[in-house]
């Protein structure tokens, strides 16, 4: 069962009338596909620039490659954890939809603004700007040549998924073979043909545990939007359990390649050239078969951004076609191309949202990525709160039939209940140290207000409905 809206089995207006949606999700897309994109949206340009910040924060080898693994680990909890909430409600809502189940619309409503209005959008626009920037030393197109050229990739990116859902899944399968081939060489070649300086391994000694608390913080970022794998649940065509073998094998896959990509990388450069270096693998690559490798690298990252940005793109909009049917003043999104599989209107709006983004970007570059960097609150937040919510409805709804249960209930929601919980606690720690924690607030406070001015919409919609409908009643002029 595809379930969108918790309370009724069709969508209503304010007024409380049943309201035709035309077409919704099908099951078209395989668990490859889903994998696909899974890893596209996780394995992006972010692990081309952590290594070298988590190893310095971590001080030595032993702590950077637990940090790593551990990364892994926490994150496998965590799908485990997603894949009983996918499997028992699949939707194209993803969490948006276990938050209106289980706490209602009008936390999920915080969640879809955040999400939709930063979360996603931002993220899209930082990594279309990974992409101009490597571009630009290419072809530069003058003072605002980054800018030009992520706009051009989200405008041709947008064109792809509005031509249907096969078209960019196809394209996806393809972009993200070629950059997770890419990052395997480099971890392949930095073992076999690697030579770092002698005893450039040992790293200093550690005292304390807090630098992997915090370097694990920044792996966390990387090992991020696994999750997003519940947004296709509804669209994968092997039944709800398709959904945790989507999720296992994605992060089965991508912890083995950062894994790989990480000891290749201190295999080549040594762990202190590997905490000293701006750009670890153009450096490690240059090593091993001189500037022309180093310059290919540009390309990959290049790959690599467009795959992140198409699956981002491919999620986003599918959670603005859930909000649609729960608040029909946002119905327009809700517009589902049923033969193309893909919801148009989300997709044209999320990626007006984006070029706004882009734009700012472009007059205030260090402000954009202020803006994006410290939504990270927002997020953790409702990650955690998306937990919770296992323990919630599992409580509300007993009898629901649950393909798949959590093993080891409660003991693994609760251990990413706390990775959470602390990952939102490191995250406003660092926004207040940077003086900018008031940018995540002013997000929530807008999709406050609009809340605001939607439950005022509603209640005069229904007001004038029923003085309308009292009017027409045969006894009103009694």
């Amino acid at each position: 069962m595809n379930d969108i809206h918790p309370q009724h089995t069709a969508p209503v207006d304010v007024a409380g009338a049943a309201v035709d949606v035309p077409a919704g999700p099908r099951p078209v897309l395989s668990v490859f596909a889903a994998v696909m994109i899974t890893v596209g949206i996780v394995v992006g340009a972010g692990i081309f620039q952590t290594p070298a910040l988590v190893a310095s924060i971590a001080g030595s080898p032993l702590l950077m490659l637990a940090a790593w693994v551990l990364g892994g680990a926490l994150s496998f909890v965590g799908a485990l954890t997603y894949a009983e909430l996918a499997s028992t409600y699949p939707s194209a809502g993803g969490e948006y939809s276990f938050l209106t189940r289980a706490y209602g619309r009008d936390v999920s409503f915080l969640f879809a603004w955040a999400r939709t209005m930063v979360i996603v959008t931002g993220s899209i626009a930082l990594i279309a700007y990974i992409l101009g920037d490597y571009l630009t030393r290419l072809w530069n197109l003058g003072p605002h040549s980054s800018a030009i050229y992520a706009a051009i990739a989200v405008v041709v990116l947008t064109a792809i998924n509005l031509a249907g859902l096969r078209a960019s899944s196809r394209m996806q399968n393809v972009l993200t073979i070629v950059e997770v081939t890419g990052v395997l060489l480099i971890g392949v070649a930095g073992f076999l043909f690697g030579s770092p300086p002698e005893n450039s391994l040992a790293g200093p000694a550690v005292s304390g545990t807090g630098t992997l608390g915090l370097a694990l913080v920044f792996v966390l970022l990387t090992y991020g939007g696994w999750n997003e794998a519940a947004y296709v649940s509804a669209e994968l065509r092997s039944g709800p359990r398709a959904v945790l073998r989507t999720l296992l094998l994605s992060i089965t896959v991508i912890t083995l390649v950062y894994l790989l990509f990480v000891g290749g990388l201190m295999t080549t450069l040594g762990f202190e050239s590997m905490k000293a270096s701006d750009a670890v693998a153009v450096d490690a690559v240059t090593q091993i078969v001189g500037t022309t490798g180093g310059q290919a690298i540009g390309v990959l990252v290049a790959v690599s951004a467009l795959t992140s940005m198409n699956s981002t793109m491919l999620v986003g909009a599918r959670s603005s076609y859930a909000l649609a049917r729960d608040w029909p003043v946002f119905g327009f999104l809700g517009r589902w191309h049923g033969e193309r599989s893909t919801p148009h209107a989300g997709f044209i709006a999320l990626a007006l949202i984006t070029l706004a983004l882009i734009g700012f970007g472009a007059l205030t570059k260090d402000g954009f990525s202020t803006l994006v960097e410290f939504t990270a609150p927002v997020f953790w937040f409702f990650f955690m709160l998306t937990g919770i919510a296992l323990f919630v409805l599992r409580r509300k709804e007993p009898e629901r039939a649950r393909p798949y249960k959590v093993p080891l209930y409660p003991v693994l929601p609760l251990v990413f209940i706390a990775t959470c919980a602390y990952l939102l606690y490191s995250s406003v720690r660092h926004a207040q140290s940077e003086h900018a924690s008031y940018v995540a607030l002013f997000v929530m406070l807008s999709g406050a207000v609009v809340w605001v001015g939607l439950r005022l919409y509603e209640q005069y919609a229904r007001n004038t409905r029923t003085s309308l409908r009292d009017a027409d009643s045969p006894t009103s002029g009694q």
